[in-house]
């Protein structure tokens, strides 16, 4: 999942919404550095990873584009998802999205200081083209897409993958909505181990 699925999953807990959203950047036993709600976070988010890399509606999701894209479909799918979950926001949560995105920017902004480096350089670039938000739009995703096309240097071709989404829109949103209840029950369960 990208980056609205990793908050969203957290809760209403800063520490873990924190954790949930910096843990890419967090390798090995790093993260045990960290107050112990941002650690709960960096795990919740390795196990919603690889929960997410298993399941067998993801692969579905994945296999479509695995002629084209490689070993980047998982990548693209985990944006396309954000999308659906972006577009269909009101079947999961009761604040609207707009408030939502700008109530979590301020958050990362309150807590800037225990972000690491790689983060606090994405920040503005994040919220000034408020990217959350943008997820819910198919030009949107493109200019996601077009970004991290960019950061593979062009070898991933991800900013062709809006002609899949576009093209196979019906089934990808099916797999999300079936796939993403199985991931909030996983999510809550994990939360409640940790």
């Amino acid at each position: 999942m990208n980056f609205l699925a990793h908050i969203y999953l957290s809760g209403e807990d800063e520490g873990i919404t924190i954790g949930n959203f910096i843990a890419d950047g967090i390798k090995g036993k790093k993260y045990l550095k960290f107050p112990p709600q941002i650690q709960k976070g960096i795990l919740l988010h390795r196990g919603i990873d690889s929960y997410t890399d298993h399941h067998p509606t993801v692969r579905e999701s994945t296999k479509r584009l695995h002629h084209k894209y490689g070993h980047y479909s998982g990548v693209i799918v985990d944006i396309l998802y954000d999308h659906f979950l972006a577009k269909n926001w009101k079947t999961y949560h009761d604040q609207p999205l707009d408030e939502y995105v700008q109530d979590f920017y301020e958050m990362l902004s309150k807590n800037y200081e225990i972000l690491p480096t790689r983060i606090q350089r994405l920040m503005p670039y994040m919220v000034s083209d408020n990217w959350l938000l943008s997820y819910a739009t198919i030009p949107g995703i493109s200019k996601i897409l077009d970004g991290m096309n960019v950061r593979t240097k062009g070898k991933s071709r991800m900013n062709f993958a809006v002609i899949e989404l576009e093209e196979f829109y019906t089934e990808f949103e099916t797999e999300f909505t079936s796939f993403f209840e199985d991931l909030k029950d996983f999510s809550k369960n994990k939360l409640q181990q940790l």
